[in-house]
């Protein structure tokens, strides 16, 4: 693995992906993520009767750029034939964090591939780029927030040594928000 700064932001390898910043053209990839989610993920983070968020929406999130510090979120890229497949990284403010009773949760990891991209480890070697980054950065905790009933994300969480520190059970919701840390 190998990392690097850049005025362009900060930039990951393994040996099958790069992780790069997000850039204008990511949007129509961005845009079929928000069409593949599971009917259970709440309405907010779903493209909704409107059709929002529309390519234009997508399109200017990320014009917007990176966040000013830490890592944001990668767009995951195949290296063998550069085809975007998601993203992964690091946001601060997650849903998680106010689950964790005060204790301080560190940024939340947060990964999404396309359904076409599933099922081949890539989300966990992405996520495993992000928290050696996370370690070589001085990073205390990292945790992350998924529903119950995304079992393959938790997989991927289990794999990096995460464990569950916290279960809510939000009114109206299709199962319980497990909040799962991991100590750098």
């Amino acid at each position: 693995m190998n990392s690097r700064s850049e005025s362009a932001g900060v930039r990951l390898a393994t040996d099958r992906l790069r992780l790069r910043p997000g850039r204008v053209g990511d949007a129509v990839v961005h845009r079929e993520l928000w069409a593949e989610r599971d009917p259970r993920v709440p309405p907010h983070r779903r493209i909704d009767a409107d059709g929002r968020p529309t390519l234009r929406d997508l399109e200017d999130s990320l014009r917007s750029g990176p966040q000013a510090s830490g890592l944001g979120l990668l767009t995951v890229e195949l290296r063998a034939d550069g085809r975007t497949v998601g993203y992964c990284g690091l946001v601060e403010g997650g849903p998680g964090s106010a689950a964790l009773d005060g204790q301080p949760p560190g940024p939340e990891i947060a990964f999404e591939l396309l359904s076409r991209a599933q099922g081949q480890g890539y989300a966990t070697e992405a996520a495993r780029a992000v928290v050696e980054w996370s370690r070589r950065e001085g990073l205390e905790r990292l945790h992350a927030t998924v529903w119950s009933w995304n079992s393959p994300s938790l997989r991927v969480l289990e794999k990096l040594g995460f464990e569950e520190a916290a279960r809510t059970s939000p009114d109206g919701a299709p199962g319980d928000m497990v909040v799962v840390t991991l100590e750098l």
